[in-house]
């Protein structure tokens, strides 16, 4: 265990422990008649304005991924880790009019995550549950993200031991966590998530003006990142983009953004929204944090021109990339505004792991345990299941930060886009079209997973620390269709893309030939009116009915 820097825990603490109050507290927050509804506990029920839906949606989208991960890899890969920038400004065109329809038709239906969609669209359990599967898998290793992020900060402050006193305050912080969660639903992170902002910006804000100062200015950060690639040269690496990793960035970017909306932590956010104006007002207002994200990535290379380096997990005996942007902090900043910068990175780990865990708990409920468990439960016997399954997901997360150690925790979350990509046909192309046929979107669903994990598990890490799971960057020559490489180029590819496009493939194959003979289809229960029903529709089910 470090000497622990106690200035800075003791600002940290305090922090911690307002918004711990705060959970608590959002119980009766904005409260309904009962939490126990899904609508109630799951959705905050419905009744987010514009406000509280910016604050909710930027917690739960810009999250200890942004402190944490993107100023890493900036750190060690250069420009190649600016991907999240273009990425988070062109989701919001791409999601502007699909979020609408989804928030229509589900406040239409009363549905409660993109399973329940996919259910009433194809009237298919089978489906549905594919999606819900696929949700809940693809949101446990991005909760794991957020708490790398929230244990960053932690070995920061001195918890660096090895073995279970290693991760003690992190469970602390986890257990925390899930009590609130548990008993005040999403009215907790939605509350918290204004604190959370409100911080990040203080914190960024101070960075972006205070740190050039003492580095000597803009001209010498990037001199300084310069100067490290270019006497450390690895493929792709630099503050400028190669002709081999230039493809890689595209697709990643496009692929990035396309996924984003389709975690049901995203959706979340949008379907407790008030209305179709406040989704409107939001996917306008939103792209204001990418400005903020381009600055965090920033980060990465002040911390190369400070001279910054990882702190050595005790755990592992390797250098831990992810402390990078905690230990500039605690090197630059004094150390009591250090204490506030530790408590925004920490804070900004427990709201979206709040709201993810609410959003896969609700998968469970909805899609699994009522459609082949209990077809019969009451609201009541919903939100208690939820309740339960939101604290095993969390337990599932930490299983992820206990038993594996990736070189770079955005990884993770790559692993997850890889996996939720697979459900955008069935998601949101549906939000348009019923064209596909329901089998052929079950093959291509698996057809997609199935080489995509495959094409991840293939791939080692760069530094060939791992074997497998190294990354999401495919060399086009290594693309393989049953022995034979028809691409022979160094460039790389995001793995996603290319299982996307594997997918919708094999998607319409199945379909020309379902249509063909005449293969039973599922019934639609949705119709076009519904995906226009707005806030005061007399067609929209009241929050809280069963």
């Amino acid at each position: 265990m470090n000497d622990l820097q106690w200035t800075e825990l003791v600002v940290f603490a305090v922090l911690f422990g307002v918004v711990t109050v705060m959970g608590f507290v959002a119980a009766k927050w904005k409260a309904g008649s009962t939490l126990d509804h899904l609508d109630e506990w799951g959705l905050g029920g419905r009744k987010f304005g514009s406000w509280i839906t910016w604050f909710l949606i930027g917690g739960d989208l810009y999250t200890a991924y942004t402190f944490v991960a993107v100023p890493a890899l900036m750190f060690s890969a250069g420009a190649a880790g600016f991907f999240a920038l273009p990425y988070t400004v062109v989701v919001y065109p791409l999601v502007f009019l699909p979020l609408l329809r989804m928030w229509s038709v589900s406040r239409t239906h009363g549905y409660v995550t993109p399973a329940d969609f996919v259910r009433g669209r194809y009237g298919s359990p089978t489906l549905a549950l594919l999606i819900a599967i696929t949700g809940i898998v693809a949101t446990m290793p991005y909760i794991a993200l957020q708490l790398v992020g929230l244990e960053a900060v932690l070995r920061t402050l001195g918890f660096n031991g090895s073995g279970i006193v290693g991760h003690l305050p992190l469970l602390i912080a986890f257990i925390i966590l899930a009590v609130y969660t548990y008993q005040s639903g999403l009215r907790a992170p939605a509350l918290i998530a204004f604190v959370k902002d409100i911080l990040i910006y203080v914190v960024i804000i101070v960075a972006v003006i205070y740190l050039p100062i003492k580095l000597g200015g803009w001209s010498e950060i990037f001199g300084a990142a310069d100067a490290k690639f270019d006497a450390t040269p690895a493929p792709g690496d630099g503050i400028l983009l190669s002709g081999n990793n230039q493809l890689q960035y595209a697709t990643l970017a496009l692929g990035s953004a396309l996924a984003l909306f389709l975690y049901p932590h995203s959706l979340t956010g949008v379907l407790a929204s008030r209305g179709r104006n406040v989704i409107k007002r939001n996917m306008s207002a939103l792209p204001a944090y990418s400005l903020l994200l381009g600055l965090l990535a920033l980060l990465g290379y002040m911390a190369i021109a400070a001279g910054t380096k990882p702190l050595v997990n005790e755990a592992t005996g390797r250098p831990d990339t992810n402390t990078i942007v905690p230990n500039l902090f605690d090197q630059m900043f004094p150390d009591w505004f250090a204490g506030i910068a530790f408590a925004a990175i920490g804070i900004g780990a427990l709201v979206p792991a709040a709201i993810m865990s609410i959003a896969a708990a609700n998968l469970w409920t909805r899609n699994i345990y009522k459609e082949y468990m209990n077809k019969r439960a009451t609201p009541v016997q919903e939100a208690k299941q939820a309740k339960l399954a939101s604290l095993v997901v969390k337990f599932g997360a930490v299983g992820f930060i206990l038993f594996i150690d990736p070189q770079f925790s955005i990884d993770l979350q790559l692993i997850g886009g890889v996996m939720i990509l697979q459900t955008l046909p069935a998601v949101a192309i549906a939000l348009y079209t019923r064209w596909f046929h329901l089998k052929g979107l079950i093959a291509g669903w698996a057809v997609g997973m199935a080489w995509g994990m495959w094409l991840l598990y293939t791939i080692p890490s760069a530094d060939g620390s791992r074997l497998h799971f190294g990354g999401s960057a495919l060399k086009l020559s290594e693309l393989s269709l049953f022995g034979w490489h028809p691409i022979d180029s160094p460039m790389t590819i995001y793995v996603g893309f290319v299982a996307l496009l594997a997918n919708l493939v094999v998607a319409v194959l199945v379909t020309l030939l379902a249509r063909k003979l005449r293969w039973a289809d599922g019934l639609d229960k949705t119709t076009p009116a519904d995906y226009h029903a707005d806030e005061g529709d007399p067609k929209l089910r009241a929050v809280g009915s069963h």
